[in-house]
């Protein structure tokens, strides 16, 4: 297991972060691709118009091939919500982190570094909702570091910085697919207080919810 440190951000970590959050982003598109599939709307839509092809053209090849076209269809919006969701990101947020985590002093973005590369990424800000809780954002540890404690010692890291600085607690967004990092939180004392329909269209149509968690500090000073 190879060791790793937590330190905050410093401007040449600047495209290692951009990669580490891309790539962490684009591995949730085959299981939201999966989660689609798994829908009653989903499932019926690709039965009946492979049922109506069958049935009019009396041949399989045709309604087959309406059918993988229409998951390859799928697939590739999914691509494109995720694509335009790390686009927004990367142009927002990420292109700032000195003046969005660093300069304000109840935020801060760190990393996680095994062997001089970064490998794993976190950050915080008061939430716009309720200023008495920070926000955690940006978690994502590269899949060839997973399992080595980076995760929960980047979430350690946010409760000590909101804890220090008298904050109620901290809260998360996350989404359906992700039942990894929702097991994560949970281990860590997140609990889950809501879960509502994501903005985009193609996330509404395909009941792609998001999931916030809330972990309360004020439990943990006794």
């Amino acid at each position: 297991m190879a060791e790793f440190q937590i330190r905050r951000y410093r401007k040449e970590d600047h495209e290692e972060v951009k990669e580490v959050f891309t790539i962490g982003m684009s591995e949730h598109i085959p299981s939201t691709c999966m989660h689609i599939l798994k829908q009653p709307l989903a499932q019926m839509t690709l039965g009946c118009v492979f049922c109506a092809l069958l049935t009019s053209s009396m041949s399989i090849l045709l309604p087959v091939l309406a059918v993988t076209l229409l998951l390859a269809a799928g697939r590739q919006g999914v691509s494109y919500m995720f694509t335009k969701y790390i686009q927004t990101c990367l142009e927002q947020d990420l292109k700032h982190i000195q003046q969005t985590y660093l300069d304000p002093p109840n935020a801060c973005f760190w990393v996680a570094e095994s062997q001089g590369r970064v490998v794993g990424t976190v950050a915080c800000l008061p939430a716009e909702k309720d200023p008495s809780f920070l926000e955690l954002k940006r978690m994502s540890v590269k899949k060839t570091h997973r399992g080595q404690g980076i995760a929960k010692a980047l979430c350690r890291t946010v409760a000590d910085f909101a804890l220090e600085r008298g904050f109620q607690g901290v809260l998360l967004h996350t989404s359906v697919v992700q039942t990894d990092a929702q097991k994560l939180y949970e281990h860590m004392g997140y609990m889950k207080v809501r879960e509502f329909s994501a903005p985009d269209v193609i996330a509404r149509l395909t009941n792609f919810t998001l999931l916030e968690y809330q972990l309360i500090l004020k439990l943990h000073r006794n």
